[in-house]
């Protein structure tokens, strides 16, 4: 699980902090190691091997967002779940961030994620969940769930699918 929003109560490593996730794989009797090897992997899939050394507690919203997500990748998660995931991120975080969930979709993993930006989802899910008032307006691929009808009824704003870069493009506004 990758929370919005989430903070260790102790001023740890960014190495510490990514170890945290392999806690639950450990047996009480072996004593707390940490898996150096798939730490070293996951800071590397999400881009903070440079930040390792690094006190967690000094880095942007954008490097600990991708700490955390290299925290549950050091676990090889069957189930992967991302809460708003693309948060703090710059745009080229959030794609290469949407690039690595997929490749980790395809992989096996069940994925689920939690977005806002429309277009981000209808870029990277398979399926989409729309809720209006606690209630599922829609579910099903991006193409036909995020329909133009859909998005004004819960948003009350204007949508269109255009053909951009080879593909069906979602824009709002």
């Amino acid at each position: 699980m990758v929370e919005q929003n989430s903070h260790p109560h102790e001023d740890l490593t960014v190495r510490e902090v990514i170890a945290l996730g392999l806690l639950p794989h450990q047996s009480r009797f072996s004593g707390i190691t940490p898996w150096a090897q798939r730490v070293e992997q996951a800071a590397h899939q999400v881009g903070v091997t440079e930040l390792l050394g690094r006190a967690f507690l000094s880095l942007s919203g954008g490097e600990r967002q991708r700490v955390h997500l290299a925290r549950a990748l050091a676990q090889s998660p069957r189930v992967l779940l991302l809460d708003e995931p693309t948060n703090h991120l710059d745009i080229a975080a959030q794609l290469h961030l949407l690039d690595l969930i997929r490749q980790v979709a395809k992989a096996g993993a069940g994925v689920v994620v939690s977005l806002h930006d429309l277009g981000l989802a209808a870029r990277i899910c398979d399926d989409v969940v729309v809720l209006h008032e606690g209630r599922i307006a829609g579910v099903g691929p991006p193409l036909t769930t995020l329909t133009p009808s859909t998005i004004r009824h819960v948003w009350g704003v204007d949508a269109q699918w255009v053909e951009a870069l080879g593909k069906p493009t979602l824009v709002v506004g």
